[in-house]
């Protein structure tokens, strides 16, 4: 019991070690000591049983039989007798299921905890569903494993975890934090090759290395079963570090200034006037060159711009104006804001629009682009926070965004775009915006790419969370989109860390926790399309399509077995 517990523990904690700051190596053979266990309770399940021969009855009955029948059963022709090789359990054996569940329960309350810091129900459903979505996966490659070909077990765990991950990228609830591709974000270096797979590749190479590891393991006195996970092992990261060592910087650039205005999102950002932040604010930006070409502001940083259609008459966004015909022409200011788009009648309504009895209307998390123009353009957050920023399955549970968690701005379920826009500057640069959770897509964040955009900036509010992991980990997920698609990365945060990333990953100028100020850099302008721009997440659906497959094989399989033993 305390050996499986420690198995349990032990895998637990190299799959965390990642996100906690760790070499993320160890993810390559966190899976071992749980196969290790599995394989125990299946071979001590095994251990425990007894082919039952005979006439199928039960044989406590056979046993009390007479002499006579047993001999006139002998006596019968060969034809006539039936042999049942039903498998009877002598005892009940450990179950697999509880050690799992300390493991991923483990791992992702160590690495996600911080989310309570701003709603504890959301901490709690993360480890939930997380869990869940995990154990599932693991245990449909035991019940495979017990009774199928090897083979088919190990294929069935690769593609169903990937496939699970892919649920969670896709599904309506949805929160892809430890999705094992992204483990490597702090250890760029090793995965380059992400331009091409996307952090499923990352998830797929975890898997794939714990396997041969273990296989390598039970064979562990024959030197030569190592060769095989030590070239799993290797050969990616020498492609990775080929990849990194070759990528050159390009030489169009842009100067961008990013700025921390560092309101405490608690007890000011939602409370002091808007005038004062923008005085903030405006003293921030007025450190930057005269000839920046961009400024970028956090998420939410305006709050005085309620209607869409009179968007260039918010005072904040006036004054943004104003600074840049006095002292910044050619800039174009980037910030995010809480908007608001009225509708007619309910008739030309969206799907998410609210009403107050009188009009009907939709509420945005947006990104403004201003300008030294009178247009002001607007992308609106399209990935939102389940339970903050919209109520799941909203057409079944409309009635339930009461429920949602308010945070200090506006909550319920906020309307979205249905398109990744694309803007460009007045000196002829295209670029996109993602907001906040938007930043750990990989497949969303490429359709700014395909568009068109040749520089990204992300725009996000992270003192949620206060001075946790939290910040950290969401700033080093945008490190690989920069690697997914080729892209340099401007990244304000109200606060948290606000910075530069290269096409590359490699950090630049950042700004800590808790610091107010602000960064201007050189910006590398990129045109290339990766593979992963082009296709996304190819692995993910082909592991679904798999997936379903081996699951049929493996019912068909059974099928067929039980009938040749009936038979």
């Amino acid at each position: 019991m305390t050996k499986r517990i420690l198995y349990a523990l032990c895998s637990a904690v190299l799959l965390a070690l990642p996100w906690l700051g760790a070499p993320a190596l160890t993810l390559l053979v966190a899976f071992v000591p749980l196969l290790i266990l599995q394989q125990e309770l299946a071979d001590a399940d095994a251990g425990q049983t007894v082919q039952v021969s005979g006439t199928g009855q039960d044989p406590k009955k056979e046993k009390g039989k007479k002499k006579s029948t047993k001999a006139a059963e002998a006596s019968a022709p060969a034809a006539g007798r039936r042999t049942n090789s039903r498998v009877k359990p002598l005892s009940r054996t450990p179950r697999l299921w509880p050690y799992l569940t300390l493991t991923f329960a483990l791992w992702w309350g160590a690495t996600t905890w911080w989310v309570g810091e701003a709603a504890v129900i959301g901490a709690v459903l993360a480890v939930v569903f997380g869990t869940a979505l995990n154990l599932t996966a693991f245990m449909i490659y035991h019940a495979v494993w017990r009774r199928a070909p090897r083979a088919l077990a190990y294929t069935l765990l690769v593609v169903g975890w990937i496939s699970y991950e892919y649920l969670y990228i896709c599904g309506e609830i949805s929160f892809p934090w430890l999705t094992l591709g992204n483990g490597f974000a702090h250890d760029v270096k090793l995965v380059q090759w992400y331009e091409y797979t996307g952090v499923l590749g990352g998830s797929l190479w975890v898997l794939i290395c714990n396997l041969l590891v273990f296989e390598a393991w039970k064979q562990r006195r024959h030197l030569q079963s190592w060769i095989a996970p030590a070239v799993a092992v290797l050969l990616p990261v020498i492609v990775s570090l080929g990849i990194y060592y070759s990528c050159e910087e390009p030489d169009q650039k842009v100067s961008v200034e990013v700025i921390q205005p560092n309101f405490d999102p608690y007890n000011i950002k939602f409370t002091l006037d808007q005038s004062e932040q923008n005085a903030v604010m405006l003293e921030l930006m007025s450190r930057a060159p005269h000839n920046v070409d961009f400024i970028v502001a956090p998420e939410t940083a305006i709050d005085d711009t309620p209607w869409e259609q009179l968007v260039s008459l918010a005072p904040s966004v006036r004054q943004f104006q104003e600074l840049i015909r006095t002292s910044y022409p050619g800039t174009t200011i980037i910030s995010g804001a809480t908007t608001a788009q009225r509708y007619p009648d309910y008739e030309h309504a969206s799907a998410t629009a609210r009403t107050d009895g009188k009009i009907w209307y939709d509420f945005y998390n947006s990104a403004l682009a201003i300008d030294s123009s009178s247009n002001v353009r607007i992308h609106h957050k399209s990935i939102l926070v389940a339970g903050v920023e919209k109520m799941p399955y909203y057409n079944i549970f409309k009635h339930l965004d009461f429920l949602t968690v308010d945070l200090g701005g506006i909550t319920g379920q906020l309307g979205v775009d249905s398109v990744r826009k694309v803007f460009t500057s007045p000196q002829g640069t295209r670029f996109g915006v993602a907001i906040c959770y938007e930043s750990i897509y990989g497949e969303y964040f490429t359709e700014f790419i395909r568009n068109g955009a040749q520089l990204m900036f992300v725009i996000t509010n992270d003192g949620w969370w206060g001075d946790t992991p939290g910040y950290r980990q969401h700033f080093s997920y945008a490190r690989l989109r920069a690697i997914e698609t080729r892209r340099s990365i401007a990244r304000s945060a109200n606060t948290g860390i606000s910075g530069f990333i290269n096409a590359r990953g490699d950090v630049g100028e950042t700004l800590g926790w808790d610091v107010r100020g602000a960064l201007t850099s050189q910006v590398g302008l990129h045109d290339r399309m990766t593979f992963y721009t082009r296709y996304g997440d190819v692995i993910g659906r082909i592991s679904w399509y798999v997936f379903a497959l081996g699951l049929l094989y493996f019912m068909a399989y059974r099928v067929r077995k039980r009938s040749h033993l009936n038979d």
